[in-house]
């Protein structure tokens, strides 16, 4: 029993991830669209009917793509993390297979807290792994920015937990009303921490081509690269469908889950980088300070009632 048991979890898993990660692959090639009109130009065109295969061939060439042996600028360590990441966005395809196959899922909103601090980890791993300052004073800016912003997805988990009754996220599917309109500041304050999870503009401090040389993906290429690549994108596609279950939920999930992946290509077309600093300065004094604040006024609400 346990056995058909794990190997119903694995299959499950492996369906989800196939699917998210084939969604990543339309998800690119549509950002790189957006992305051309949105700058007056056409965007990719070619590789097969309106450059709808583009994507695959750019998987094609960067597997195929290798470094000699003795040129390589990387450690073991660095393979590490890779495989780590690899994990954390296999944990977070599983969130699928958890919320939708009946799962008692009594705590999957704590493990989401855990899988988003297991990618810091694993940023910081590969940027120390390269013996390149530049990724390491990547990883290392990215590392703090995500001690940072978990403390504030602490916050915003817990005052929905409070409102929801629990840390479930198939009761969310249950909700007639959007969170969104209620906490109005929780919900801005938690597009802010996924753009920065995301390593997306503008809070992409741990690839800031401008001013890093790509940060901390500096030294990989071929198959860790294109790892690298395609995790970053389905953890965008997680938090667009995490963040629509939480703040909308009903029959509002898939519209809002487009709309919020939109949101990651309109956000890197259009906002400028924001100084380190000043975002992390944002987040410690004033964002948790008002998370907090919400948070009594969610269990002063709830004492009354």
């Amino acid at each position: 029993m346990f056995s058909f048991g794990a190997a119903f979890f694995f299959l499950g898993s492996l369906v989800c991830f196939s699917i998210v990660m084939l969604f990543v692959a339309f998800f690119i090639l549509c950002e790189r669209k957006v992305l051309g009109y949105m700058q007056l130009r056409k965007g990719p065109n070619k590789v097969g009917a309106c450059g709808l295969l583009q994507s695959f061939s750019d998987l094609v060439k960067l597997v195929f793509k290798g470094k000699v042996l003795f040129f390589q600028v990387r450690s073991w360590f660095s393979w590490v993390s890779v495989v780590l990441l690899l994990f954390v966005a296999s944990c977070y395809s599983s969130l699928f297979f958890f919320v939708h196959s009946g799962f008692y899922d009594k705590d999957l909103m704590l493990w989401v807290l855990v899988f988003t601090s297991l990618s810091g980890y694993c940023l910081l791993g590969m940027g120390w792994g390269c013996y390149n300052k530049l990724s390491l004073l990547s990883s290392f800016r990215s590392a703090f920015g995500s001690v940072t912003f978990e403390a504030c997805f602490v916050c915003v988990v817990i005052i929905l937990s409070l409102v929801h009754g629990g840390y479930g996220l198939v009761s969310c599917y249950e909700v007639e009303w959007c969170s969104a309109f209620v906490f109005p500041l929780c919900y801005l304050f938690w597009l802010l921490g996924i753009l920065c999870e995301c390593n997306r503009v503008p809070f992409d401090y741990a690839e800031s081509e401008s001013e890093l040389v790509s940060g901390l993906n500096v030294e990989y290429s071929g198959v860790p690269f294109t790892c690298l690549f395609a995790c970053e994108y389905l953890m965008m596609f997680v938090f667009s469908w995490l963040t629509s279950l939480l703040f909308f939920g009903g029959c509002l999930v898939l519209g809002a889950t487009l709309l919020h992946s939109f949101f990651f290509v309109w956000c890197r077309a259009t906002f400028p980088r924001v100084r380190y600093d000043y975002f992390v300065g944002f987040l410690w004094e004033f964002v948790l300070l008002v998370l907090v604040y919400y948070f009594f006024v969610a269990l002063l609400s709830l004492w009354d009632v």
